[in-house]
């Protein structure tokens, strides 16, 4: 397969090999055998061997998407080879690089090249030693698979939307207590191990335990959490709890799926090439009654919905406080709760880990009123935005703001070589257009050519203009205006809303000897 590739002096290149399996090809592992992690690795480190190269390291990205260009391990091998760790870098195909092509561009045409890495792409038989005079093949194939990514995410929704219609599990994980049935594909069967925690939690649930109670049952017999079960990866950026908390609890009381329906497209993507899922309306839930076989009795799941619900009613029914969801605990990271004490009638703030189980001592108690807090906190707010606008006038503050905004949004790299790209392509037309004219090409090939070329240009110009008016413009004039307002209207008012202050603060830290640290979201 890569026979082709030009034999270099390899004892000067220190070769390391990129892996790269998503979510997508875990699924289809037994038709494709070659997209494993163990057959990625045994192809390249064959190759290393055949070609004589000195192995220095692999970096793996187990269960990431292409689009995706912050993986773990792709982010180590890029600050590996800044470090001129490697000056070899070896992949089974160019699409376990990346699927989107502006930023695998990036990297092939420009980082890599600019740090003087080789770069080697096995199926596509693509070496930059041979073809860095022009990456013409390089482009086509990107750009390729950036279609191709496009086009299977709304392939592969049509086949799971009718699958799930017909009431077939298509997820990943079934709900805890639940497995996939080896047997019949789609079918789900209770779990042997934790079926029997499901049906203990309904139990104690109808029979008027607390969630409170039942949280601290399962910690105190150290039985596995939902989320535990799911880590597959360890090197994945998601947090897992290994503590039952009451939201977990909850979720499972709450969950149809315990009755013998399925129930699915609860959530969805933003769009093919993003992580981030919004919540669809109940309406739009795919609900297929009847699939496999209950934990727990419809009646009885009815009967203790009505719990939970008065219980969330009656959380959602008092008024929030003003730092609501603005207050974290120093220590640990977590949420600070902030309770009423009906009996004593005031509020209190404790660190929401600690809460969870007292006598597990998971974090310190931070337990203190809250009111007292609350009119502390205001007062320094105000002082700080009152000292801010007195020491800085409004121009001074759109450059502070606008340069920080600038900062975190650097979009310098994608700026400069798709400009280099558009440059390329306007030059490519101009050398077709002259081939064409002294012969060298039929007008048939010069139509092709530079139709395709001209996509291509259209395609870099667009996203241009995106990266320049949505991610390096910095915060527009009007925007600054309505930061400095919201500056002085707090200042001005006797009573702020939470909506105002959200504005202005990140967040605030607590730790358990009370010090506080407030985090603004304007420069201090």
């Amino acid at each position: 397969m890569y026979n082709g590739l030009i034999q270099m002096p390899n004892n000067i290149y220190r070769a390391v090999i990129y892996i790269r399996l998503s979510e997508a090809d875990e699924g289809k592992s037994y038709e494709s055998e070659s997209e494993s992690i163990t057959n990625q690795r045994n192809l390249l480190m064959n190759f290393v061997k055949e070609k004589g190269f000195i192995f220095v390291g692999e970096y793996v990205d187990d269960g990431y998407s292409g689009t995706n260009f912050e993986r773990p391990g792709f982010t180590k091998m890029i600050e590996d080879i800044k470090n001129k760790m490697a000056n070899l870098v070896i992949v089974k195909d160019l699409s376990r690089l990346g699927r989107d092509h502006v930023m695998t561009g990036y990297y092939i045409e420009n980082f890599f090249p600019e740090n003087n890495i080789r770069f080697i792409s096995l199926q596509e038989n693509y070496d930059s030693a041979i073809n860095q005079a022009s990456n013409d093949s390089s482009t086509f194939i990107i750009a390729c698979n950036d279609y191709y990514s496009r086009q299977n995410s709304i392939k592969i929704r049509s086949v799971l939307n009718d699958k799930r219609k017909k009431g077939k599990f298509i997820g990943s994980n079934p709900s805890y207590g639940y497995m996939k049935d080896p047997e019949e594909k789609g079918h789900l069967i209770p779990d042997p191990e934790y079926a029997p925690v499901v049906k203990k939690i309904f139990e104690m649930a109808a029979n008027g335990v607390g969630l409170s109670d039942i949280t601290s049952y399962l910690n105190d017999n150290k039985i596995k959490t939902p989320s535990s079960l799911k880590r597959k990866n360890p090197n994945s950026k998601m947090r897992y709890n290994e503590e039952w908390t009451i939201s977990s609890v909850k979720k499972i009381l709450k969950n149809r799926m315990y009755t013998g329906d399925m129930v699915q497209s609860v959530q969805t993507k933003v769009n093919y090439k993003s992580k981030k899922k919004k919540t669809l309306p109940k309406s739009n839930w795919d609900i297929v009654p009847n699939t496999h076989e209950p934990l727990i009795d419809k009646l009885t799941f009815e009967r203790i919905q009505g719990n939970v619900k008065r219980t969330n009613k009656s959380i959602s029914k008092r008024d929030k406080r003003l730092f609501e969801n603005l207050l974290f605990c120093k220590e640990c990271g977590n949420a600070l709760t902030i309770t009423y004490r009906k009996n004593q009638d005031y509020w209190t703030i404790n660190c929401n880990k600690y809460a969870r189980d007292p006598r597990r001592r998971l974090c310190e108690p931070h337990f203190m009123p809250y009111d007292k807090l609350e009119e502390a906190l205001l007062e320094v707010v105000r002082t700080t935005c009152k000292d801010y606008i007195n020491k800085i006038d409004s121009k001074v503050l759109s450059k502070e703001i606008t340069d920080k905004n600038s900062s975190k949004d650097d979009n310098k790299e994608k700026i400069r070589y798709l400009e280099n790209k558009i440059k390329e392509y306007i030059s490519k037309i101009d050398m077709l257009y002259e081939d064409k004219f002294r012969g060298n090409i039929s007008e048939a090939t010069y139509k092709r050519l530079s139709q395709e070329t001209e996509r291509l240009l259209n395609k870099a110009e667009l996203d241009l203009e995106k990266y320049k008016t949505t991610k390096n413009e910095g915060i527009k004039t009007k925007e600054l205006e309505e930061y400095e307002k919201r500056i002085r209207e707090l200042i001005d008012i006797k009573k702020p809303t939470r909506e105002l202050l959200q504005t202005l603060i990140d967040k605030i830290e607590i730790d358990k000897d009370k010090n506080i640290e407030i985090f603004y979201r304007f420069m201090i």
